[in-house]
């Protein structure tokens, strides 16, 4: 628990006139904390203690404004979603307002906990302890738990370390969860016996804490050690507490509903310290239009120094192509998650096995050495 002392410094940029922007940043640091009147705040030590404090306004030229604002941490308590509230609670309203980073006490690190297994923890899921991972999809939505049972099966023979359900994939009649968890396990377990291979399946969540609680319990029955789930869509208070009570299970974030006006960067790095294995986003180059950039510092939240939790891994994803991976693993090295849908699918698939050999062949045999 955080002491009165300790504070969570954020960091916005929003647009402001340059004569208006002192009394702007102040009135963002008392409606992210006391949401009142600092008149009517007569307790001295709440003045002192829980008042959001301006700690920097900076220029950035062309109208633009950074503005880093000190937060008292014990306004977070424990609860992921309150955190959330804090740091873009009210201000999220202004259009204008953009969430550009945060940072946190040791004390609410220690509390959220981060990743139960992490980076290195899924490369030995799969025994990639001296490569990059690679990832493919179930997909597209509409096709019924059969196809994709067969197309898990196609995939895993060749050799790719997970198969996730694309993230549409949810409890559709035409695919219900119940059926397709079964029948996917066993697509893959099947391949993995017929090959050698240690492929994991990774089924896609959704639903209220007592639907996704049961889910996992039925995952976990299955045998099966890796799940995925959208944090800003289903809660980050569930993916915190779900991976306590599931500590076994590695969990995969998705992104879904984290564009806009939070920094990618910063999402990355609460899927993290909430206690996703891998934060999922998409790379530069691709259909979402990510920058270099922004893939970098995705990174270095990921799997960068952050007190004492565990790295994640980043898995790039949106439109990888075969014909890149020299070019991705030459940017990411052996520190990542390469996740690749919709060109596997491309071939007839008689040659889905065989394309996606194409992808696992070719990250084992890239030889590559620094990172990032």
């Amino acid at each position: 628990m955080a002491n009165a002392q300790e504070k969570v410094v954020v960091r916005y940029l929003l647009r402001e006139e340059a004569s208006r922007i002192e009394e702007r940043a102040q009135k963002i640091a008392i409606e992210q904390s006391v949401e009142t009147p600092l008149a009517a705040v007569r307790d001295a030590t709440l003045l002192r203690d829980v008042v959001g404090q301006v700690r920097e306004i900076e220029d950035r030229g062309d109208g633009r404004f950074a503005v880093t604002i000190a937060l008292a941490a014990s306004t977070i308590g424990e609860d992921a979603d309150q955190l959330i509230n804090m740091l873009f609670g009210n201000v999220s309203l202004y259009d204008e307002i953009r969430l550009e980073d945060a940072e946190l006490p040791p004390s609410l690190l220690a509390v959220f906990g981060g990743p139960n297994h992490g980076l290195e923890g899924l490369r030995r899921l799969v025994g990639a302890q001296h490569r990059a991972m690679t990832c493919a999809a179930l997909k597209p939505q509409g096709l019924g738990v059969e196809a994709l049972a067969d197309l898990a099966f196609r995939l895993a023979c060749g050799g790719v370390d997970f198969i996730k359900d694309d993230h549409g994939l949810a409890d559709q009649p035409f695919s219900p969860f119940e059926t397709r968890l079964p029948a996917c396990a066993e697509a893959v377990r099947k391949a993995n016996r017929d090959t050698g291979g240690a492929t994991r399946y990774v089924p896609s969540l959704w639903g209220d804490y007592e639907t996704l609680d049961r889910r996992l319990s039925l995952i976990e029955e299955e045998g099966l050690a890796v799940v995925m789930l959208a944090p800003a869509v289903v809660g980050v208070a569930n993916l915190v507490a779900l991976k306590r009570k599931h500590a076994r299970l590695a969990f995969l974030a998705h992104p879904s509903f984290s564009g806009g006006r939070v920094s990618p960067i910063l999402w990355a790095k609460l899927f993290r310290i909430f206690g996703a294995d891998a934060a999922i986003y998409p790379n530069y180059g691709g259909r979402f239009g990510y920058s270099v950039e922004t893939c970098r510092g995705i990174v270095e939240a990921v799997k960068g120094p952050l007190g004492d939790l565990a790295a994640s891994a980043p898995a790039p994803g949106g439109g990888l192509t075969l014909a890149r991976i020299p070019e991705l693993l030459g940017f990411y090295g052996r520190d990542a998650l390469l996740l690749i849908g919709g060109d596997l699918l491309l071939a007839p698939p008689e040659r889905t096995s065989a394309t996606t050999r194409e992808l696992t062949g070719a990250v084992a045999a890239f030889a590559y050495g620094s990172k990032l």
